[in-house]
């Protein structure tokens, strides 16, 4: 009979628990109250019996709690149930909850000590008197157990424990020094006050006003390209203003390598761009000796850029463009001979390409 009770109890209990949602900390006071049953110790000659337990407590953190809890039970003597065996007394008991996101119910283990009193009546020598033995003595407490959420407010725990009870003065035992009783129980957990507000999540930032589309905005620009104010490609030029040639030479002056460095600088600095090496002359000669002279003079620049780290894959050329393209008079209006003007058609010129 007694073992029947027992699995009701925590049948029961584990039904209960199953119904609520995952645990969270809650250091809220709390209330507790169980019901359950008492598997009295052999050695004692009493009747198993119902208990009542109440307490307070509260979770120190998200895995441990702490219980005061004061209990009461009414054993009876099996050979005469007219007497009075009562028994009662209070704990502190620590568990130690393992809690799992997600889930209603988290089991926990129970460790308690406490004092256990007993008052026990016995016949002497007359059966209409009986004598009152009250004794009190240290308990302790070990149990497992399962535990539902705050999250409905009540929350339910079902619970096994084996309590020890350090009496070595029991009239119906008197050559025992302690008795070992099993608690089988189902109780309520009911927080005290309001539950502890959720943290406000800050609000999204405002997004962000997108600026104006640009005229440009579409196209695919590849990377390394100079870009200006509207977003669009700025087409570069490269300068070589100074790298000019003596009369009928081909061969580079060290005031023409200093504008090819920075000349190279800027290659360098746009990996796609890419240029035409082009050599020019001026007007005395014929086109035919002006043509292979600004294919040398293209020549000169084209292998001192490459020889400098540029890819000819960057270059077009070299071309020479003989005496086709001036860019100043190579004469004067009335006819004469115009030297600024023929020095400066005397050049190399790099042209940007797509």
């Amino acid at each position: 009979m007694n073992k029947k009770l027992l699995t009701a109890t925590l049948l029961g209990g584990l039904a209960m628990a199953q119904a609520a949602s995952a645990q969270q900390f809650d250091d809220r006071w709390y209330l507790t109250s169980s019901v359950g049953f008492n598997v009295q110790d052999n050695d004692r000659n009493t009747n198993d019996a119902p208990f009542v337990t109440l307490g307070l407590g509260k979770f120190l953190t998200r895995n441990w709690s702490l219980d005061g809890e004061l209990n009461y039970q009414n054993p009876h003597f099996d050979h005469n149930k007219d007497l009075n065996w009562s028994q009662y007394g209070i704990s502190f008991d620590a568990r130690r909850h393992f809690v799992r996101d997600g889930r209603g119910w988290n089991p926990y283990l129970l460790f308690g000590v406490g004092y256990q009193r007993s008052e026990e009546e016995y016949v002497v020598p007359r059966p209409d008197s009986p004598a009152k033995n009250k004794r009190g003595d240290a308990a302790a407490k070990v149990g497992v157990g399962l535990q539902a959420t705050f999250e409905r407010r009540v929350a339910v725990r079902a619970e096994v424990a084996y309590r020890g009870d350090f009496n070595n003065k029991s009239v119906t035992a008197p050559d025992e020094n302690w008795f070992g009783d099993l608690l089988a129980s189902v109780g309520v957990v009911i927080p005290l006050g309001p539950a502890p507000a959720a943290p406000v999540a800050p609000p999204p930032p405002p997004p962000r006003p997108q600026p104006p589309k640009g005229p440009c905005d579409d196209l695919d620009i590849p990377p390394g390209t100079l870009v200006g104010p509207d977003g669009c490609p700025v087409k570069i030029s490269i300068d070589l203003k100074g790298v000019n040639f003596d009369f009928d030479k081909s061969v580079l002056r060290p005031d023409a390598l200093v504008i090819l460095n920075e000349a190279i600088e800027i290659l360098k600095r746009y990996p796609e761009m890419r240029v035409e090496v082009a050599g020019h002359t001026d007007s005395i000669g014929s086109v035919e000796y002006n043509q292979k002279l600004s294919e040398r003079r293209a020549r000169a620049v084209y292998e001192y850029l490459v020889n400098r780290g540029i890819s000819s894959s960057r270059l077009v050329g070299p071309v020479g463009y003989g005496k086709s393209r001036p860019i100043a008079p190579n004469t004067h209006p009335d006819g004469s001979d115009n030297p600024e003007g023929r020095a400066k058609n005397r050049r190399t010129e790099l042209n940007t390409v797509n």
